[in-house]
């Protein structure tokens, strides 16, 4: 029997938390890097201009690491659900086996195929091919963060269901995938994963110009980016204040615990409407013993009114309340690097105003570049920080309302607990060292070595030769008869 609060339920929760955390390092960049893919690689085909080329295949390289660090984490995440919460996965199956299924057939084997066409794809089938290898890539990496974002908002709010003999069984098919938090969780990451692509794209930019090596290349690829940038950041910002309002309503007890909200009424009786900058929970969990509050703001943030009331952690049994210190911090981090990018957006688009967005003139800014190139890390700390404060903001439920977590923990000694713990730390670090090996890698060698497009399609011939061919056709590869890449530009 497995009892709450106990030292094998906390190893079991760390050992999976360490386990998602590693995970979600990797899947974000790969779909959104596939979508930017597929619009460097539309630009080329439709301008002809080479550089465009380069670009999309040298950061095809990054994403191919990253594909496979993603996949060889996530295998091992799928047998952590039955190695440490058996009881769990046996009570969502019904739900979570059609689910993970859905995401298996039409998202990750559908992925699987087309990111091979995309990457031994060149010069063996037509331009035209080859984008729509590319376009699928995106596209069913979005499938899978849909499905997986299904399953994972249906832990925060299960609709559609109903428990019964120890299992969750479905009533309503469309309430289950289309759960309340799904409606606002699933675009907040699917954003998340564009604007993370997009600031890496302009960090690896940044870096090039200010070490100027190809700097007027990296500069094409950052206008763009920070003019995408500019769009993307504002729009996170908003979604994920709506989603902020949504779990108000529907989870309680985690809005509470983001904002260390203890209190739904003054001692005199009016509406607790402060908002806390910073605060200090005690020891019970009943209070702030330290806080910095500014009134009316949380009344302001999550009822869009002066004095709405938002429930506090008083109006639930203090065994149903969430540990609040991560969850506040965590999601404080999160929004400040939000503004903080929004703000490094704006700054270069201001730059482009004043006709600064070039490599030489960059390069009279270079705490403008040091800005960009730190940006490039901030999109994996909110995401960690998001997801940490959607995991323990849920606590201690594993579904929410309906199975604590603890109900869900295999039944495993401390011994047992520990052994899979170190096995997973050992193996993320070293999926985790290798890929930064091997980015490193690709970044000393930049772009040079980048064979010009010519040696893998005839235009001119090839193009005319794929009008002829509904389908495209196919272009015999001529690996040693063009000349190399020209040198940097």
């Amino acid at each position: 029997m497995v009892l709450e609060n106990t030292l094998p339920v906390l190893l079991s929760r760390l050992d999976f938390a360490w386990i998602t955390s590693m995970h979600i390092l990797w899947t974000p960049m790969t779909i959104g890097m596939s979508w930017l893919l597929f619009i460097l690689e539309v630009a080329w085909l439709r301008t002809g201009d080479e550089r465009w080329y380069k670009l999309n295949r040298f950061f095809e390289k990054i994403l191919i690491i990253n594909f496979g660090a993603g996949v060889a984490t996530g295998v091992t995440m799928e047998m952590a659900f039955g190695i440490l919460y058996g009881p769990f996965s046996q009570a969502v199956g019904p739900f979570f086996g059609n689910i993970l299924g859905f995401e298996t057939i039409t998202a990750f084997m559908y992925e699987a195929g087309f990111i091979g066409l995309m990457v031994f794809g060149w010069g063996k089938v037509s331009k035209g091919m080859h984008l729509f290898a590319t376009f699928n890539v995106g596209l069913s990496s979005s499938l899978s963060a849909m499905w997986i974002l299904v399953a994972n908002s249906w832990m925060q709010t299960p609709n559609g269901i109903v428990l019964k003999d120890g299992l969750f069984q479905v009533t309503n098919w469309w309430h289950a995938i289309l759960n309340d938090n799904f409606v606002w969780g699933f675009p907040h990451m699917w954003v998340a994963t564009v604007e993370l692509a997009l600031f890496v794209f302009a960090s690896v930019s940044a870096w090039f110009i200010l070490k100027n090596r190809n700097a007027d290349l990296f500069t094409k690829l950052l206008k763009p980016t920070l003019l995408a940038l500019l769009i993307v950041t504002p729009i996170q910002i908003y979604i994920g204040d709506t989603l902020g309002r949504d779990v108000a309503m529907t989870q309680p007890t985690s809005l509470a615990a983001m904002e260390g909200h203890y209190h739904t009424y003054l001692p005199d009786g009016k509406v607790n409407t402060g908002w806390h900058l910073i605060a200090f929970p005690n020891a019970k969990n009943d209070g702030n013993s330290f806080a910095i509050t500014i009134p009316h703001v949380l009344s302001l943030l999550e009822t869009h009114t002066l004095n709405g009331k938002v429930t506090g952690m008083d109006s639930f049994p203090a065994k149903d309340r969430p540990d609040v210190w991560v969850p506040f911090y965590a999601f404080r981090v999160m929004v400040a690097i939000g503004f903080f990018l929004f703000f490094v957006a704006l700054w270069g688009n201001w730059l482009r105003l004043r006709g600064q967005l070039n490599a030489q003139a960059l390069r009279k800014h270079p705490w403008f570049l040091r800005a960009v190139v730190f940006s490039g890390f901030l999109p994996y700390l909110a995401i960690w920080c998001g997801w940490w404060t959607r995991e323990i903001g849920r606590q201690p439920w594993v579904v929410y309302d309906l199975m604590r977590t603890y109900q869900g923990v295999s039944h495993m000694t401390v011994g047992q607990e520990i052994f899979w713990f170190v096995g997973y730390i050992a193996f993320e670090l070293m999926v985790w060292s290798g890929a930064w090996y091997f980015f490193s890698r690709v970044i000393a060698k930049g772009v040079d070595n980048i064979p010009h497009s010519d040696t893998l399609f005839h235009h001119s011939e090839e193009d005319s030769s794929d009008e002829g061919h509904a389908g495209g056709g196919f272009a015999k590869p001529t690996f040693a008869s063009k000349p190399a890449l020209e040198k940097s530009r």
